[in-house]
Formats: structure tokens, C-alpha cells, sequence
């Protein structure tokens, strides 16, 4: 699998490591969805349900290329390579295009999710009484997932570490986004601004030669928050990456069926008329985070009026659904080019 892999396929599979990057995000989309779109997702959960004893037990008697091999690891470092490399560019054009084009970049994600709904659906030819009622069952989870109250911060380290757990579902489960997640958890801004924040913070500091960190009791409790998190995330990805590949091994159609269903529900979290709801505290101001930024609490749904902006908006939907069926026509066109 490995060494079949030429340079141009290595290049493209660290794009969408960008795109699945930049999708976990975005409160409201699915880095799961770019990999079930893009093609690699069966591949993605065959390789992280590979770390298991015996990629452990590789590692620790020193067998590096074998337990490279073992987990798949080119293909794990070139996605991850690319997850990483968005999370400092990619992500960062993203917040600045949803801060000063908001309707512009949800009405393209819609799209994205629609055309994504249709490439999905258009392979699946196992549509039985079964198969669409898991699909119904499905749509109304994501949907009402989209409509829950979130919960106050809340530091724990047991939950924190649940937090990790949960928020990974949004690169193994396509249609849940792990960042809307955490925001109805409460932690969204804990886990992915606060605690990320005082990591830049202290890596500056080590470059600086400044160790005065240590003395401050409000960073290590976020460096120690950060590394639970990433601790439960790991977790997260290796148990539900053997859960997934078990039912997809075993109950292949029902699985698919529930995905597109989550994937459909999901159009509730980024429909494109919506207004933010920031989070205010008991004077009536905004509650900001560690960067200065108000905390966003949930959304409130509208249907739009018809106006020029509704058009435009109309018109971003249909590019969304014009470069999912582009890169699905890209994909077709690079197989027959292969064969």
C-alpha cells in the first residue's frame, strides 16, 4: 500500500490533509467527511485501528521500520503532516475569511456538505427498508445535535480528558464536527484557544531562554489541560478507529447509511443564515478568551429574505457543490489515467 504510492499521490494526500486540517476546525464541519469524499477514509480507520498491541510491541523492541510499515505510518505521516501544516495556514486564512465573509464560507461548506450528501449517496446501491431507517436514524441525531444547549467550562481533568475522547469523533465519524462538540461541551475555547495559547506562549518562552513559566501556576494548569486533551484525543482516535473498522467490516451498509445520515443532520450545524450567539456574563458585557476574541455559545437559524447578499450566498452554495463534484470528476479522471 505503501510503496505503490508515487510523488504526485504523496502531494495530494498532504492537500487533503490540509482540508481534513482546516475541516476539524471549523465549528460545524467534519474532517471525516473530506476523507469519505476524497476516498481515503476506509484507509484512514485500517491504518489508526493498526496501533494495537502489536504495533507496540514493534516499537518498544526497537523494530522501527517494521512497526513503520505495520501502522501504514507514510501514509498516517503525510495526512498528519498536512493536518499540522493547516492547522498554522490554512485554518488561520479560514478565521479570518468566517470573521469578515461569514455567510460567504458557511454558504460554501453547505454546498460542500450537499454535493458531498450526493457523491456519497450516488455509489450506494444498498438502499433496503434497513439501510433508510438508520439513515433516518442518523439525520435526526446530527440534526439535533445542532440544536442542544452547550454547557459551562469546565476543567476537570477526567472530563477534559473525555473531551479529547469525544472531540475526534469529527475525523473518524464524517458529519460530526468535533469543534461544535466542544462547544456544546463548554470547552471549546478551553481546549482549543486558552490551552493552545499558553503552548505558544511557553515555546516562546523556551526560545527566549525565559523559564519564569514554570513559577505560573494559571499556565502549567493549562499545559497540563492541553496534554490531557491530547492524551484523551489519542485515546479517542485508536478506540473508535477499531469500533469503525469492526462495523464496517461486519455491517458495511448499515454503517455507510448511518454516516450519510449524520452527514445530512449536519447541514443544521452549518446552515448558512444564522446569527452568532456570544456568551455574556452577569454585568451584560461580552465574556472574551485568552486572546482577546468573544466566545462563541451557540447560533440562532433563520430563514433569509430574498436580497442581493441571499443571492450571492445561493451562488457560493453552488460552488461548494461545484468543487466537490470537480475533485470527485478529478478522481474518476486520475483512476482511468492509473488503469
Amino acid at each position: 500500500m505503501q510503496s505503490t504510492r508515487h510523488f504526485k499521490d504523496r502531494v495530494f494526500l498532504v492537500i487533503k490533509g490540509l482540508a481534513m486540517g482546516a475541516a476539524n476546525k471549523v465549528p460545524g464541519v467534519s474532517g471525516g467527511v473530506v476523507a469519505f469524499v476524497a476516498g481515503f477514509y476506509e484507509e484512514f480507520i485500517y491504518s489508526l485501528q493498526r496501533v494495537n498491541k502489536t504495533a507496540f510491541k514493534l516499537l518498544f523492541n526497537g523494530r522501527f521500520s517494521s512497526f513503520y510499515r505495520y501502522i501504514n505510518g507514510k501514509f498516517l505521516s503525510l495526512l498528519f503532516l498536512g493536518m499540522i501544516i493547516s492547522y498554522f495556514s490554512v485554518s488561520k486564512i479560514l478565521d479570518y475569511l468566517i470573521v469578515n465573509y461569514e455567510l460567504y464560507v458557511w454558504s460554501t461548506f453547505f454546498g460542500m456538505i450537499l454535493g458531498s450528501i450526493y457523491y456519497i449517496n450516488k455509489d450506494f446501491g444498498a438502499w433496503n427498508r434497513r439501510t433508510i431507517t438508520f439513515l433516518i436514524i442518523g439525520a435526526i441525531v446530527g440534526l439535533s445535535i445542532s440544536f442542544l444547549d452547550p454547557a459551562k467550562e469546565n476543567d476537570n481533568l477526567f472530563f477534559v480528558f473525555f473531551c479529547g475522547i469525544i472531540s475526534v469523533s469529527g475525523m473518524t465519524l464524517p458529519g460530526f464536527s468535533g469543534s461544535f462538540i466542544l462547544i456544546l461541551l463548554g470547552n471549546y475555547v478551553l481546549l482549543l484557544v486558552d490551552s493552545v495559547n499558553a503552548l505558544y506562549d511557553t515555546i516562546a518562552d523556551i526560545f527566549t531562554g525565559d523559564f519564569e513559566f514554570i513559577k505560573d501556576a494559571v499556565r502549567m494548569r493549562m499545559l497540563k489541560v492541553l496534554a490531557i486533551f491530547t492524551l484523551g484525543s489519542v485515546a479517542g482516535l485508536v478506540t473508535f478507529s477499531h469500533i469503525l473498522n469492526y462495523i464496517l467490516h461486519h455491517y458495511k451498509n448499515i454503517t455507510l447509511a448511518t454516516i450519510i445520515g449524520f452527514i445530512i443532520g449536519s447541514l443544521g450545524v452549518v446552515w448558512p443564515w444564522k446569527e452568532t450567539i456570544y456568551m455574556i456574563n452577569d454585568n451584560g458585557d461580552y465574556v472574551l478568551d485568552s486572546a482577546g476574541k468573544q466566545i462563541i455559545q451557540n447560533y440562532k437559524r433563520f430563514l433569509p429574505e430574498l436580497s442581493t447578499e441571499t443571492y450571492m450566498a445561493i451562488a457560493y452554495i453552488v460552488i461548494g457543490i461545484l468543487i466537490v463534484l470537480g475533485l470527485e470528476w478529478y478522481g474518476q479522471r486520475t483512476r482511468q489515467i492509473k488503469v
